[in-house]
């Protein structure tokens, strides 16, 4: 028995040597993809034609079908939309040598698996063909019940003390600062704190301080009379008497112009105010919620702020947790985000992969939650398949945790290694990988090892010991002389080498450093 008939029946054993249908004018086209196919241990079946496939799946059905675009007769595209008709779960890839802007979006519209280009790497094709294959299994796992889910998320001990600090407030009218850094959700806490209030009743009415040109602000704020300036050609209320009975959200106070920030003080210790060109008094009936992202006792001590009405936002200081400081909550966030597009976009859900959220969990976020949900919205677009793999993450977001030459940049140090984040039932939230894996912790070099050795697999490379570990060592070795200066003594004793094993090791690796 050859080597291919061997690894043949192995994958026929586990269950990979699945049927996979070519359907392709072209017969060398068929014939490679058909050799390549069984060399992995998948069965092959080849078309010549869309009505030739269409006619086969009225007595039976593939895997995975692979098509071409521009065939005589039905085109790929009408297979495709064919083939969804009758089976809408069948992953389908479509091929086409001509890649126009057109044939990617009607294929992408009639629900393709992935779109490949002519010509195609056979490996990554074959890659890719696996890949629809697992897509496209049977899934063990009992579908998840649709749950309301609660306005805040969270199960991290920081946001359970905003979730206290909300209880607490729900009987109080006090005014309340939220501090946090941008995208921690400071708007969502404030929505909370008003719909949980005694003024839940009342309108909720919000306003960007940073986002209103400053000769505009006092009238949006305060109203106008009619005629009170120039175009002012009727009298209009201002967001104080919007919120009347309820609560008014100022974001980003820190913003807020020097004499604004004495109208608002006057508001705020009289309870009146007056429109802009207005002669009477009225009356604020409404809650005051601040937020910054700014540091405003820095910005009172630079003389930027006034000190008195700092005080007066200070009633109740309410500190929301950047995201690093709430990892835990990656996966929960994530998984609802990706829900909420996906019903918005009027699509099925897509979910991440441990390894997936693994990585997205030890990644800096510096957008916090907002960045989460906007990243989640891109991949519910633009992510080719429905399980999303670290592969399938924006370019910018892997090219930030791997430097050159593949080297692992620690991004997070909130975990102390060998440890995993601990959610709300006392277990990890975090799986381990494929049976027997190690857990791996948010931050732990050994996840970025595993997506490139996944990354290597699917590219078909071989010899992946010697050249990982030749890597290794270039790695460690090197950055121990870098940090040493290159003596070759002491980074020797630090490494626990001889010093002709480390000698050797600069020579073969060819790492030039000198006493």
């Amino acid at each position: 028995m050859n080597i291919d008939e061997e690894a043949g029946r192995s994958a026929a054993a586990d269950g990979s040597g699945a049927s996979v249908w070519v359907a392709d004018d072209d017969r060398s086209i068929r014939w490679v993809l058909e050799k390549a196919l069984e060399r992995a241990g998948l069965s092959a079946r080849m078309f010549a034609s869309a009505a030739e496939v269409l006619e086969a799946l009225a007595t039976e059905q593939p895997r995975v079908l692979v098509s071409d675009i521009r065939m005589p007769g039905t085109s790929g595209i009408g297979l495709l939309q064919e083939v969804k008709r009758r089976a809408p779960e069948l992953p389908v890839i479509i091929m086409t040598a001509y890649s126009d802007l057109e044939s990617a979006v009607s294929a992408f519209q009639g629900g393709a698996f992935e779109y490949l280009t002519k010509p195609f790497d056979v490996d990554k094709a074959i890659a890719l063909v696996r890949r629809a294959l697992d897509e496209g299994a049977p899934r063990r796992e009992p579908a998840e019940e649709a749950v309301a889910l609660p306005e805040i998320l969270g199960q991290a001990p920081a946001m359970q003390e905003v979730f206290r600090a909300i209880g607490r407030l729900s009987q109080s009218s006090a005014t309340v600062l939220l501090t946090g850094e941008s995208g921690s959700g400071k708007e969502v806490v404030a929505r909370a704190l008003h719909r949980h209030s005694t003024r839940a009743a009342g309108p909720f009415i919000a306003l960007n301080t940073a986002a209103i040109p400053r000769d505009l602000l006092e009238s949006e704020l305060f109203g106008h009379e009619r005629g009170a300036f120039t175009g002012a050609q009727a009298t209009r209320r201002g967001r104080f008497e919007q919120a009347e009975g309820g609560t008014l959200f100022l974001d980003e106070i820190g913003d807020m112009p020097a004499d604004l920030q004495t109208r608002l003080l006057r508001v705020l210790s009289d309870g009146f105010f007056y429109r802009v060109g207005g002669q009477q008094p009225i009356k604020a009936d409404a809650r005051v919620i601040a937020a910054t992202h700014q540091d405003l006792e820095g910005l009172v001590r630079a003389g930027r702020f006034r000190e008195d009405l700092f005080h007066r936002l200070n009633v109740i200081r309410l500190r929301l947790p950047p995201l690093r400081e709430r990892r835990e909550d990656i996966p929960l966030l994530a998984r609802h985000f990706l829900a909420r597009s996906a019903k918005e976009l009027g699509v099925e859900p897509k979910r991440l992969t441990e390894e997936a959220l693994l990585f997205l969990s030890q990644l800096p976020l510096p957008g916090n939650v907002r960045q989460l949900e906007n990243l989640c919205h891109w991949l519910t677009v633009l992510a080719p398949a429905q399980s999303i793999r670290v592969e399938d993450l924006p370019a910018e977001l892997r090219a930030g945790t791997v430097g050159a030459a593949g080297i692992p940049i620690t991004v997070a140090a909130d975990v102390a290694p060998g440890r995993a984040a601990i959610g709300a039932d006392g277990a990890s939230p975090f799986a381990a990988i494929g049976a027997g894996a190690p857990q791996v912790a948010p931050g732990d070099w050994r996840l970025t090892l595993r997506a490139e050795v996944r990354k290597r697999l699917e590219a078909g490379e071989s010899s992946l010991m010697d050249e990982l570990a030749r890597d290794f060592e270039t790695v460690v070795i090197g950055t121990v002389l870098d940090a040493l200066h290159g003596r070759r003594i002491d980074a020797a004793a630090r490494l626990g080498l001889g010093r002709n094993t480390i000698t050797r090791k600069i020579r073969e690796l060819n790492l030039e450093h000198s006493d």
